[in-house]
């Protein structure tokens, strides 16, 4: 009996560390933002992002939502948005930005998924219109250096 208490409480204290390491991990991949959680409103200038965004940019962040159909089977990007759609919604200035959607720049070419499996996306947000110098996509917001999985 006595040689397997040492065991015991040696294996409650990893259990332990294990347990409140937890909590660090979450933490390290971001703030959750929503897609209603995007912009503060829309006026005759355009859409406003909300204080969260602004507060956020340049930080990391995690989301949820659907890989648009991506313009070829293996590239660095894709759009994430907030419902499956059956096209990609490619806009060619950010006057025409929906308020569902965010690109998504991954570090390397990937396969992507089917566009109506939900993923979580982690990355660092970028907050301003910016052109791609590559594709020409023109966005409002980004997830860069991102990663994903089926949720």
């Amino acid at each position: 009996m006595f040689a397997i208490r040492p065991r015991r409480r040696a294996f409650l204290g990893l259990m332990a560390a294990a347990l409140l390491a937890g909590p660090r991990r979450a933490r390290a991949a971001g703030s959750t933002v929503g897609f209603g959680e995007l912009y503060a409103s829309f006026g005759v200038l355009g859409l406003v992002f909300s204080d969260k965004v602004k507060a956020l940019a340049g930080k990391p962040v995690s989301m949820r939502g659907f890989m648009a159909p991506p313009l070829k089977a293996e590239a660095n990007f894709f759009v994430l948005t907030e419902i499956p759609m059956a096209l990609c919604p490619f806009c060619s200035s950010d006057a025409d930005w929906p308020d569902n959607i965010v690109v998504v720049y991954l570090d390397s070419a990937q396969t992507f998924e089917q566009a109506n499996g939900l993923i979580d996306v982690s990355g660092t947000l970028e907050v301003g219109s910016w052109r791609d110098p590559e594709t020409g996509f023109v966005s409002l917001l980004r997830i860069v250096g991102a990663e994903f999985r089926r949720a």
